[in-house]
Formats: structure tokens, sequence, C-alpha cells
């Protein structure tokens, strides 16, 4: 919690930015999506580019492991309910140069990864 509070305390100017040309997101999302670019690199063997399903992937362990059940709920909160939103928001910080692509990279590598509702559910105990 305290690290959602030194969000709300210390706010990027360059993120601030984003979320007010696209104000889908909040801005705790893109903290968030960042440090599951993080999460995602820091688990590869070699160094490489993480694809759109890899990141996907590292989000919603992300989110389970920092809000366990209410994970869904929060990123829903945020404005996130599908893996499109996790790749709009990447594609925002792209554009801010916060993030950087390959010629491969495609906002259409974010589409449908996994339902969302499933995907929260089987690992946070739900039904």
């Amino acid at each position: 919690m305290d690290e959602l509070m030194g969000i709300a305390r210390h706010r990027d100017p360059e993120i601030l930015a984003i979320t007010e040309r696209d104000p889908r997101y909040a801005y705790e999302a893109y903290p968030f999506v960042l440090g599951g670019v993080e999460r995602a690199v820091a688990a590869l063997e070699e160094s490489r580019h993480v694809s759109g399903g890899e990141l996907c992937e590292s989000l919603r362990q992300l989110a389970l492991v920092r809000f366990g059940p209410l994970a869904k709920d929060v990123l829903n909160f945020w404005g996130i309910r599908t893996t499109m939103d996790f790749g709009n928001i990447v594609f925002n910080l792209v554009e801010a140069c916060l993030l950087l692509k390959t010629e491969q990279d495609s906002i259409a590598d974010f589409i449908n990864v996994y339902d969302f509702d499933a995907a929260f559910e089987e690992d946070s105990g739900g039904a």
C-alpha cells in the first residue's frame, strides 16, 4: 500500500501528460505496466525483446501478486478490462518515449491474449 501512496505523492509529469491525452486509464495503470515490463524482462533467460503475450502474462502474474483476489477489480478500476487495454497503455508509453518498440511490435499483439475474467478467477481462488 505504501507503494500506491508513493505514486500519489510523486507523480511523473510524463505519465500525467499521457493521462491528459488519453483519460481512459488511471495514472496508476502506467507505473503498474512499467513494473510488468521490468518483471517480464527480469524473467528472461537471455536479453531480448518481450512480446505482447509475454508482457500480458507478466502483468497478470504481477496483479495477482500485488492485489490477490482483488486483482481484476483493481485493474477494472484503472480502466483495464482486456489485454487490449494493456496494449493501449504500452503504446501510449511508446509514444511518450518511455518504452521502446521494434518494427515487429503491433497493437494487434495484445488482442485477446487471454480472457480477463477466466485469467483472474482461475488463479485467485474464484469460482
